[in-house]
């Protein structure tokens, strides 16, 4: 097939290159990064052989794992800096440093391996931020950076909706990202990728604007088989007697996640339809101002706070509730609507970031995001859409489910790294090695 990226046969058998991944979270068993890192790692594999350079914290979970499902092919270079170092990687901001002089003592590793080993593809997997550092260009081999994001900031005109603390830290990040872009070293990686891939448009534009030349998107988020067909099994009955809509939010309770909109939207829902309830899974910093608001608006039987469940309990959850509202105001990634959608929940999300991605109109509603009061307007006549047609539900529900098994599986995600990287390689290179 031309279209498999001069994949090359010879005497039956495909060839296997060598790459070494740059994965500083990677672990299994974990969420977000973590898990992003190990499951691109398991996926790849399948196709080459790598040489993974991680942190040492992680080398525990990930040799306990491959104790009971060896992944041939993989070498995993567990590295961290002195301890004394390791003071700065407590907090939030002390870790940027931490990684930073991380990343440039994996480049001096890397150096010595690549002397030995002469990789053909050198792959930048996380951090899955655009602004943070790699140093691994320097190596002079094909270089893939990504899945990257971090490019997607909350829209202008949304900002004053904000508490003072969301309001302080949306600023704070605007400037923060603005001064890691001068960083000579984020620069370098944007130019010199022979392939960068972004999760978002947004950081589509980013990366482009630094210097890279040749972009792709893919978002990081995926499911393996195994979950995809577990969640299936949620069954979500067609029945046009089922009274009771009952929507959901899933996640910490972030200023950002935008839950304070679809919190108004289904205040006016409320005031048309009686049959209609709203749950919200989680916790964080924002939770008291959201209990606050609902005892503002009348809603306090309509609404429940259920806090951090088990997974579990967010699965039996899942099978009855109706649809997942997820108004996310700046959010590369959002597993929830992936795994709502496998589950056979349509989707309400704003058209930014992530969620924009992962949703289509066959799958749920995407909301433009013009301003605040357009927003609620719009996700409360996609709620009460939604709640008045269950055939509708019906069938965004099984769309959905469609487009996961279609879009978002670990294996599919892994045939497409294999395409970029024979892309990369010169094709004398992609040659048998006895």
């Amino acid at each position: 097939m031309v279209a498999w990226c001069n994949r090359i046969f010879k005497e039956g058998w495909v060839i296997r290159l060598k790459v070494l991944v740059s994965a500083y979270a990677c672990e299994p068993y974990k969420g977000s990064e973590p898990n992003v890192g190990w499951n691109f790692v398991k996926q790849i594999v399948r196709f080459h052989d790598l040489w993974v350079i991680t942190r040492a914290n992680n080398r525990k979970v990930i040799e306990k794992e491959l104790q009971q499902n060896p992944l041939p092919g993989v070498t995993f270079i567990y590295f961290d800096l002195p301890y004394w170092l390791r003071f700065y990687k407590r907090g939030n901001s002390g870790i940027y440093l931490y990684y930073y002089l991380w990343q440039w003592g994996i480049y001096r590793k890397a150096q010595k391996m690549h002397q030995k080993v002469r990789f053909d593809v050198v792959h930048h997997l996380t951090f899955v931020n655009y602004w943070m550092p790699t140093f691994l260009p320097l190596l002079k081999t094909s270089f893939v950076w990504g899945p990257v994001g971090g490019g997607d900031i909350t829209p202008n005109s949304f900002i004053r909706t904000y508490s003072w603390r969301g309001k302080l830290y949306e600023i704070s990040r605007r400037f923060a990202i603005k001064l890691f872009e001068y960083d000579p070293f984020v620069r370098m990686a944007a130019r010199q990728s022979n392939i960068a891939i972004a999760v978002t448009e947004a950081t589509s534009h980013k990366i482009k604007s630094l210097g890279a030349k040749h972009v792709v998107q893919l978002s990081q988020i995926g499911m393996t088989g195994n979950e995809i067909d577990r969640l299936s099994q949620i069954e979500r009955l067609k029945k046009s007697d089922d009274s009771l809509c009952q929507f959901v939010s899933i996640g910490n309770f972030l200023h950002w996640k935008g839950f304070h909109l679809s919190l108004q939207a289904f205040a006016n829902v409320c005031e048309t339809l009686k049959d209609v309830e709203y749950l919200f899974i989680g916790n964080g910093a924002e939770r008291k101002r959201l209990e606050r608001r609902v005892l503002k608006l009348g809603i306090r039987d309509r609404v429940k706070f259920l806090g951090k469940i088990p997974r579990h309990a967010v699965l039996e959850q899942l099978e009855t509730c109706n649809v997942l509202m997820h108004p996310s105001l700046h959010d590369s990634g959002a597993f929830v609507c992936s795994e709502a959608m496998a589950a056979g929940l349509p989707v309400v999300c704003l058209d930014l970031g992530g969620p924009a991605l992962q949703v289509t109109s066959e799958t749920g509603f995407k909301i433009p995001a013009h301003s605040p009061e357009q927003v609620i307007a719009d996700m409360a006549m996609a709620m009460h859409t939604l709640a008045v047609d269950t055939d509708l539900r019906y069938r965004m529900g099984e769309n959905g489910r469609q487009r996961v098994r279609e879009h978002f599986s670990w294996e599919k995600k892994g045939e497409f790294i294999d395409q970029l990287y024979r892309q990369v390689v010169p094709q004398h290179e992609n040659t048998p090695r006895s």
